[in-house]
């Protein structure tokens, strides 16, 4: 469900996503950023990341991203700011706006998420079992007992913003309509990813 169309100030950033609840780390050193992060600072703290669809100057943009406040900041001497946006909604763009400042600018709507996401046992025990065989195929260390502790929807959405999947997969996850959704098809980028490691290992041995 999409709320009212609103103006949100964006960072367009390839590889980078951002999931309501959770928090993305930015180190902003550009000078039409740095007056990006000190107009958000004036006005309301909020930014939204997005996805430009290719990697150049005034690319499209992916249709949906996520607005964050800036919940943490550090203004360095130079200028350059270290920033932690927090997530709140992800947003649809309906049309970029003609703006005369440095950062670009949308018209969006809001997206609702459903309310009380969760998994079924199988689902999460099927994730669980999917997510140890990728984190050892790519000899990543996880605290299993931690993550067994973990919600659902910050679970799936935690691993989701930050799982080394290319662009357009991290894409993907994030415009899954809600948990389940997403959940299935980090299975399925997961198994795939995986596989095609184990295929150029093959390769390479040969």
């Amino acid at each position: 469900m999409a709320g009212k169309a609103q103006r949100i100030t964006i960072f367009p950033l390839s590889g980078a996503v951002l999931y309501p609840g959770l928090q993305l780390p930015l180190h902003i050193f550009e000078p039409r950023y740095r007056a990006m992060v000190s107009d958000s600072l004036a006005r309301d703290r909020r930014i939204g990341m997005v996805q430009p669809q290719r990697p150049e100057e005034g690319a499209p943009l992916f249709a949906i991203g996520c607005l964050g406040r800036i919940d943490d900041v550090e203004a360095l001497e130079d200028g350059r700011f270290n920033i932690v946006l927090g997530g709140e909604k992800r947003f649809r763009i309906v049309g970029e706006l003609d703006v005369s400042t440095p950062f670009r600018q949308v018209e969006a709507e809001l997206i609702e998420e459903p309310a009380g996401e969760h998994l079924a046992p199988v689902e999460r025990a099927g994730f669980e079992r999917e997510a140890r065989r990728f984190a050892d195929a790519l000899g990543y260390g996880v605290d299993w007992e931690s993550v067994s502790r973990l919600d659902d929807v910050s679970l799936i959405n935690g691993v989701s913003q930050v799982v080394p999947f290319d662009n357009a997969a991290k894409q993907a996850l994030l415009e899954a309509p809600d948990v389940a959704a997403r959940c299935e098809l980090l299975v399925q980028l997961m198994q795939f990813f995986r596989r095609r490691g184990d295929d150029d290992d093959s390769e390479t041995m040969q």
